[in-house]
C-alpha cells in the first residue's frame, strides 16, 4: 500500500499562510532544498487541493521566466513530469498532466489511489485537503517544516480537524541553521520490517 506524506511549511505560530494569503516567508536553503528532493524521490504522484493547485499551475510551468532560484530551476522539470492529482468538486480540466478526484466518496477514492502500484504520494502543502484526509485517517506521515517567522494570523495548519490526533515523533532536524523539520506518524501506526508505517489494529 502506498503512503500519503504531507509535506508542509508552517510559521512558528502555526500558520501556512499569512492573514492576506502571504507565502513569501518560506526560505529554501540548500539543506532544506536537498531534503525536499529526497522526499520527491520517494513519490511518483503529487496531491493538491484546488487552491494550492491553482498557485502551482500558475508558477511551475513557466518558472524559468519568473525565477532564477536554483531550487526552483531544479524542481520545475520534476514537477512537469510527475503525475498530479487535484481534489476539487468543480474543476474538470486541470491540465498539466493532472487528473481530478471530485471529492465524492473521498475515502474510497483515496484508498483506491493508495492501493495502485507505484511509489508514495506527496501531499504538498494545503490545509483543507490535508485536514479532510487527516480526519479520515488517510495521512501516513506528517513532515512539517517550521520557519522562524510569526505571522500573527492566517490559515491554520489543520483548520478542519475537530478531534484529537495523537502523533509519534519519528525524527527532528535543523536545516541551514534556520528551519526545523518535525517528522511525525500517527501514534496508532507502527513500522513494518522495511521501516514504512503500517496501521495497527
Amino acid at each position: 500500500m502506498r503512503q500519503i506524506i504531507h509535506f508542509v511549511h508552517v510559521s512558528l505560530d502555526g500558520y501556512i499562510e499569512g492573514p492576506n494569503g502571504e507565502f513569501d516567508w518560506p526560505a529554501m536553503g540548500p539543506e532544506l532544498s536537498a531534503y525536499s528532493f529526497s522526499l520527491v524521490d520517494r513519490a511518483d504522484t503529487f496531491l493538491y487541493g484546488r487552491p494550492v493547485w491553482e498557485m502551482m499551475a500558475g508558477y511551475w510551468p513557466n518558472v524559468e521566466s519568473i525565477s532564477d532560484d536554483p531550487h526552483d530551476l531544479k524542481f520545475a522539470p520534476v514537477w512537469r513530469r510527475t503525475a498530479k492529482v487535484v481534489f476539487s468538486r468543480t474543476l474538470r480540466e486541470p491540465g498539466h498532466g493532472a487528473r481530478v478526484i471530485n471529492g465524492a466518496n473521498l475515502v474510497e477514492q483515496v484508498t483506491a489511489l493508495k492501493a495502485e502500484p507505484g511509489k508514495d504520494l506527496l501531499l504538498m502543502g494545503g490545509a483543507s485537503l490535508a485536514g479532510e484526509l487527516t480526519a479520515h485517517g488517510l495521512v501516513d506521515e506528517y513532515q512539517v517544516v517550521v520557519h522562524p517567522v510569526v505571522l500573527g494570523g492566517g490559515k491554520a495548519l489543520f483548520p478542519g480537524v475537530k478531534e484529537r490526533l495523537d502523533l509519534r515523533l519519528v525524527e527532528s532536524r535543523t536545516f541551514d541553521a534556520r528551519t526545523v523539520l518535525l517528522h511525525y506518524r500517527p501514534a496508532s501506526s507502527r513500522t513494518d520490517g522495511d521501516g514504512r508505517p503500517r496501521r495497527s489494529g
